[in-house]
């Protein structure tokens, strides 16, 4: 039986202490958790900066580090800094050697880095390696040298070997959620379906419970089953919160792919053992022909400036589509003679802050709103003319009428100035499979002593 610990969903995103040390108690053989993923956006990896605070992420860190310890035990950390990224694996292993700087046992760090070149990639699907997966864009030379980030998503293989190196701390970058938690169970003899099954329902802490906030869980793995128990006494897993998590981050509930083949669990069993743990068991692991592993790109789509109007006029809050509309067909007639560009070219988007801002025209419901806020963002081919055009706009979020035979209105804004930078924005534009002759070729592995 293989044991793991899995703090929480996500480092960074806090957990019960309390909870970890009733984990460590139970003698777990390993320690692993997650350190992001592409849920918030191709931001992250376009600049390789992590989503979470530096310090929080140190804080966290610093926890589990004195929880290996003390179970002396490896930790694992798969997708290191949100993105993956070289430079996130390198973030990480300077939080690391900071907090370790006071230890005085020989540790070893292990790192796996997944960044790919340019060359490599234009290099794949020149040779025809690299395959489109299902709703990818359209991938050329032009696109892939226009990528400010690409990282490959690894799999258990290559956190095995540096478990094989006996590297105590493995940072790793890009990774699926359930590499890190599957790593030393496959690599023990658990067979794959259980392995994969248990790391896929345990990748997010205790969202696979009915107190998701409590972060720790407890899988066990054996060769026909495995159980998994949240750490907090407040929460429970049950059949149905256990098998609902097939669906989490996942288009299909009974297929999960992931490198080197995928998990089936349409003739899973979901057995509640006690009020607070399930065994599952009946999940099947099928291999494909060729192993490769999922491939990740972002480019920049252009610059980015905001601005906020907020509106309580009764008359406009009532009419706020019309007025919208209006609004964006004048300032889009305007570009062409002002700056030379057109609707094309530079984009004007206005969302409706309390009505459809999140769904747009797929919104279903509808109310009257005391007060509206017009969210504008505008995209342009350079920040500079995304700031103009922001600048050029500015008066007319505050005075633009609904049909000239009214008054001017008065809006305002929440604060001033009323434009904000935003910078680059990116956009995922790499949705493909590398093909591998080795699972270990893409990737960079190397295993040192953490005070050398």
């Amino acid at each position: 039986m293989i044991r793991v610990l899995v703090p929480s969903g996500v480092l960074g995103l806090e957990f019960s202490k309390e909870a970890l040390q009733r984990g460590l108690a139970n003698n777990p053989d390993i320690i692993a958790i997650d350190g992001g993923s592409t849920d918030s956006g191709p931001y992250y990896l376009g600049t390789a900066n992590s989503k979470y605070s530096r310090a929080v992420t140190s804080g966290e860190w610093k926890y589990l580090l004195a929880a290996r310890e003390t179970a002396d035990i490896p930790l694992v950390i798969g997708s290191s800094g949100t993105c993956g990224t070289d430079q996130s694996v390198d973030w990480m292993v300077e939080i690391t050697k900071n907090l370790l700087r006071t230890t005085k046992k020989d540790l070893r760090i292990g790192t796996i880095k997944s960044s790919l070149t340019r060359q490599q990639v234009v290099s794949a699907l020149q040779t025809g390696r690299l395959k489109t997966l299902k709703h990818a864009p359209d991938i050329s030379e032009e696109i892939i040298n226009d990528c400010t980030g690409m990282v490959a998503l690894m799999g258990v293989e290559q956190i095995q070997e540096a478990l094989a190196r006996n590297a105590d701390i493995i940072i790793a970058g890009r990774a699926t959620d359930t590499a890190s938690i599957a790593a030393l169970p496959l690599m023990s003899g658990i067979p794959p379906g259980i392995a994969w099954h248990g790391a896929k329902v345990s990748e997010c802490g205790a969202l696979c419970s009915t107190n998701p906030l409590s972060g720790c869980v407890q899988v066990d793995f054996h060769e026909d089953y495995f159980e998994i128990e949240p750490l907090d006494p407040m929460a429970q897993c049950t059949p149905h919160t256990v098998s609902a998590h097939m669906l989490y981050e996942n288009s299909d509930p009974f297929i999960l792919y992931e490198p080197g083949g995928y998990l089936d669990v349409k003739n899973t069993t979901y057995e509640a053992v006690s009020d607070r743990k399930v065994r599952v068991s009946g999940g099947k692991w099928i291999p494909f022909p060729q192993y490769s592993v999922k491939i990740e790109g972002v480019r920049i789509a252009g610059y980015q400036t905001t601005s906020l109007t907020m509106i309580r006029n009764a008359h406009y809050v009532r009419n706020i589509h019309t007025w919208v509309e209006k609004l964006k067909q004048f300032l889009e007639n305007s570009l062409d003679e002002k700056f030379g560009v057109d609707a094309d070219t530079c984009h004007l988007d206005f969302r409706i802050i309390g009505s459809e801002a999140t769904l747009g025209s797929l919104e279903y419901r509808s109310s009257q709103p005391v007060e509206v806020g017009i969210l504008s963002i505008i995209t342009a081919e350079t920040q500079e003319l995304a700031n103009e055009i922001a600048k050029h706009i500015n008066p007319y979020l505050l005075h633009f009428p609904l049909s000239d035979k009214e008054e001017l209105p008065t809006f305002s804004f929440p604060y001033s100035p009323a434009e904000t930078e935003r910078g680059p924005l990116y956009e995922f534009c790499l949705n493909h499979a590398l093909e591998l002759d080795d699972p270990l070729e893409i990737f960079k592995i190397e295993v040192f002593e953490a005070n050398g």
